[in-house]
């Protein structure tokens, strides 16, 4: 066969071994003389070699019978896992060599039932459903007819009240046999139930995983970007204006140093500015902002660098009855770093309000301001908006933004608390 499982690659290692077991115990009860000597049946190989005494085969129906056990435990090495049409040969092949086993051998007759388990549990790891439900009804079929068989052999030499007994011990033993099919047949399913969803589980562990990593890639390339955009518009157009308003203060130093002495001080300003924002980018790429300060202590400090900066007094009330986690903090600090940030650079207004309260469970954040407003259906597809959307949506919370031209924007974040606690 060409494609098979080899002992080191079995799906069930334990089953394998257990299989190992059984058919050695089966081999045990081989040798073990019968305990009820009078009502064993006539063997069929026996009817066989009465009724032909010539026929030399007749010596070497019991080695078949041992060399057919013999074989069927060494085709449990080798499953095929592929290909249906070998599947199905091996199968055929199984179910001789059990046929074999059960009628021509005299000692190894009483270990054939044990047999069609063994066939069963390895139907389940080369077929689906139907094959195996298929396989463990022939394998009762079979040995009904083999019972059958032996029935009507025993019945041509013993009394009517052995063949009764016989009948009786018969029904019973086909009905435990059948018994035992289903449960080693639904023990089976469990078993391999149970590792396809580990596997299905693992498959999906490690999608989420590649999945996550993609995610954070694009997270930090987005961020990289957002960084660099922010370093060419503030940072290299300041340093651009200085470089010119410092040529043009060498330019004027010896006919005009006063003139030059005034695009100095602008060009020192311009340093200052320069200096300023790539302070805001450094601060912008800590992976702990508040830095062991409080929420509340942190959002102060950020509207108080906005009043410096923006010369804008902004009006907040921060209400919180009690410590957030980290992850709440960290998104709370960025969503109103971002804010503020926007404002400064887009919104010129005079007038900003800032509520961060916890009520009920929740957590509410209300940012405001009177600038100019922009059109939400135009200018939503800024990477800040979707940075501070994104956050809020990881913690499970909801993110809304109000505005239009010259109506200035509302900023409003809900968080649940309830699952976080």
């Amino acid at each position: 066969m060409n494609s098979h499982l080899k002992i080191n690659k079995h799906p069930f290692p334990s089953l394998l071994y257990l299989e190992w077991i059984l058919l050695t115990i089966t081999a045990l009860i081989a040798v073990i003389p019968p305990p009820l000597r009078r009502f064993r049946p006539k063997p069929i190989e026996q009817s066989i070699c009465g009724a032909f005494p010539d026929l030399s085969v007749c010596n070497l129906l019991p080695e078949l019978s041992i060399y057919s056990l013999v074989g069927f435990a060494l085709m449990g090495l080798l499953l095929p896992i592929k290909s249906k049409k070998y599947k199905i040969i091996y199968t055929i092949i199984e179910i001789a060599l059990i046929l074999i086993t059960g009628l021509f051998g005299e000692r190894f007759a009483r270990v054939f039932p044990f047999l069609y388990i063994i066939l069963v549990t390895r139907s389940c790891l080369i077929f689906n459903l139907p094959g195996r439900l298929f396989l463990t009804s022939l394998s009762f079929a079979l040995f009904l007819f083999t019972t059958q068989l032996k029935y009507q052999l025993f019945s041509f030499q013993a009394s009517p009240q052995a063949q009764e007994r016989f009948r009786f011990l018969s029904l019973n033993w086909s009905l435990v046999f059948g018994l035992s099919l289903v449960f080693v047949l639904l023990m089976m399913n469990a078993v391999l139930s149970e590792r396809h969803s580990r596997e299905k589980l693992a498959i999906a562990n490690e999608k989420l995983r590649e999945y996550a990593m993609r995610i954070e890639n694009q997270a930090t390339l987005e961020e990289r970007n957002r960084i660099a955009r922010e370093i060419h518009d503030s940072l290299g157009h300041s340093l651009t204006a200085l470089n010119l308003q410092l040529e043009t203060a060498l330019k004027l130093w010896q006919s005009n140093p006063g003139k030059a002495e005034t695009f100095l001080a602008t060009a020192k300003e311009l340093g200052s500015k320069a200096l300023k924002d790539v302070r805001q980018s450094v601060s912008t790429m800590r992976s702990n902002p508040l830095q062991e300060q409080s929420l509340d202590g942190a959002i102060a400090s950020l509207l108080e660098n906005f009043h410096r900066s923006n010369g804008i007094l902004p009006i907040y009330q921060i209400n919180l009855e009690y410590p957030l986690p980290p992850e709440i903090n960290t998104a709370i600090y960025r969503i109103t770093q971002e804010s503020l940030t926007n404002i400064s650079k887009y919104a010129y207004a005079t007038e900003v309000r800032l509520e961060l309260t916890t009520t009920r469970g929740n957590l509410r954040l209300i940012i405001q301001d009177n600038g100019r407003g922009f059109d939400l259906g135009q200018n939503t597809t800024g990477f800040g908006l979707h940075s501070m959307r994104d956050r809020t949506l990881a913690l499970g919370g909801e993110f809304n933004i109000n505005s239009a031209p010259g109506s200035g924007c509302k900023i409003t974040v809900n968080i649940p608390l309830m699952r976080l606690k």
